[in-house]
């Protein structure tokens, strides 16, 4: 996990060129990233959607009419029906039969999957597909997945402040639903609503978003917080310099140098504010850093990078107290920062708020979802709660994917052996004895002469604690 740097230009470049509006979930499906469990038998909507995934939708489409046939409130059914049908390559069929069932007698259920099907072609993706939503959404108006399917429509028309309302709704409706909250900020950060996109990517955040979905959130987080969006073309080249010794040569006195030069024209540029903290702190010069940093929060009161900066340089010199409203702020801010997330953990662990540790660990668990810091860190929270099931999930999750992972399969012996020491019950004392000799066992194993794990097992071992 490195420590965020400073923007360069084209980085910049990149973000203002992100449009992402596939990513957001525009298509068709939501994915179900929680299913079966692979051991159980496919019911007939499960094996549907392996033959879809396996883009064999002719032998979904059998299965999932005679599963909507028997619900065909079901709105689930009717969007899997309708994505066979689409892939089948019966789009035109299947709008002539939803607009004949449409005249025999309106259903919500119809429109909505007439409006998923005009969706699905660039042509119609607009005005048809809208009008088919806003029917549905009249027939059955506390319907979240109606108002979701309606704003997302709108979004895709480029009808920003019309797709607000039924993504607000559909929100309100089922607050549950991580994957709302992503059309909803791009439709109020396309409306100039800066500060509610970020409330909404904030809320995404502390739920169970995908890795796509978080790909996504950052994507948008980036065009949000763009340091550089509305920067003088003027001053580019000046820029580029000081980023250049600041960043590649490790020379933050002509680095200095170049920004002077810029705020000489352009005073209240918030970026080479900070930019020009983060030379004084490189010159180990922290008072100079800190009005730097100050100023840059001052003329960009909404860039949560600054407070960040500010925070990281209290920690670095050793005053938490003062870095933590800051970190907090700049999760506020931007709560896709992953290092503030960190720090932030670390101090609540410190001051053993452990609920609030627990917090910033978890989301950092899904923002950062391959990296082990996190999931230690969050192992150790839930082993103070005492919630031995928690801790032992968060470390089995890293040994099941590296095995070889010694310093992990050590914390669950470790883990297992305390739990024996502290269980009352002999029954699980002596679950939790073997569990914690089967991980030290493999420690040793790996690493003969590993004192901590052979320590432990002689201590586990011993007639005091039988």
């Amino acid at each position: 996990m490195r420590l965020p740097s400073p923007d360069s230009r084209s980085h910049a470049r990149r973000l203002r060129t992100w449009a992402g509006v596939a990513v957001l979930g525009l298509g068709l499906v939501t994915g179900c990233r929680h299913g079966a469990a692979a051991e159980r038998p496919l019911d007939a909507r499960a094996q549907a959607r392996e033959y879809l995934a396996k883009k064999q939708p002719e032998r979904a489409l059998p299965l999932l009419e005679a599963e909507y046939a028997g619900a065909p409130e079901d709105l689930e059914l009717a969007r899997l029906l309708t994505e066979a049908q689409v892939k089948a390559g019966h789009t035109d069929a299947w709008i002539a039969e939803l607009q004949r069932r449409n005249a025999q007698a309106e259903r919500a259920a119809n429109h909505y999957m007439l409006g998923l099907a005009y969706f699905s072609r660039a042509s119609d993706a607009g005005a048809p597909a809208v009008a088919a939503f806003e029917r549905a959404v009249e027939l059955k108006p506390d319907e979240p997945e109606l108002h979701y399917r309606l704003g997302l429509a709108r979004l895709e028309s480029e009808q920003y402040a019309e797709a607000v309302g039924p993504l607000r709704r559909a929100v309100e409706l089922a607050p549950e639903r991580a994957g709302f909250r992503l059309p909803l900020a791009k439709a109020l950060h396309r409306t100039g609503d800066a500060a509610g996109a970020v409330a909404s990517l904030g809320a995404l955040v502390r739920m169970s978003p995908s890795p796509a979905e978080v790909a996504t959130a950052r994507a948008l987080m980036e065009q949000i917080s763009d340091p550089f969006a509305r920067f003088p073309k003027a001053a580019e080249p000046k820029l580029e310099e000081g980023l250049r010794y600041l960043r590649e040569l490790d020379a933050p006195h002509p680095a200095i140098v170049a920004f002077e030069e810029i705020l000489r024209d352009y005073p209240d540029l918030a970026v080479v504010h900070a930019l020009m903290g983060l030379a004084w702190q490189r010159l180990d010069d922290a008072g100079r850093a800190v009005e730097e940093f100050k100023r840059a929060i001052e003329l960009a009161p909404e860039d949560g990078k600054n407070h960040f900066y500010l925070g990281e340089l209290y920690l670095g010199r050793q005053r938490p107290e003062a870095a933590k409203p800051h970190l907090e702020k700049a999760v506020e801010l931007n709560p896709l920062q992953d290092v503030a997330w960190f720090r932030l953990g670390d101090i609540h662990l410190e001051q053993r708020n452990l609920k609030a540790a627990g917090e910033a660990f978890r989301v950092l668990t899904y923002l950062l979802p391959d990296e082990e810091a996190p999931r230690g860190k969050l192992a150790l929270v839930r082993q103070l709660e005492g919630d031995w099931a928690g801790a032992e999930r968060e470390l089995l999750h890293v040994v099941d994917k590296n095995p070889d992972n010694v310093e992990f399969t050590l914390r669950l012996g470790i883990l297992f052996a305390e739990q024996a020491k502290q269980s009352s019950r002999p029954e699980e004392r002596r679950e939790a004895a073997g569990k914690a000799e089967h991980w030290l066992r493999k420690v040793l194993e790996a690493q003969p002469e590993n004192a901590v794990a052979s320590r432990a097992l002689q201590q586990l071992k011993s007639p005091r604690a039988q």
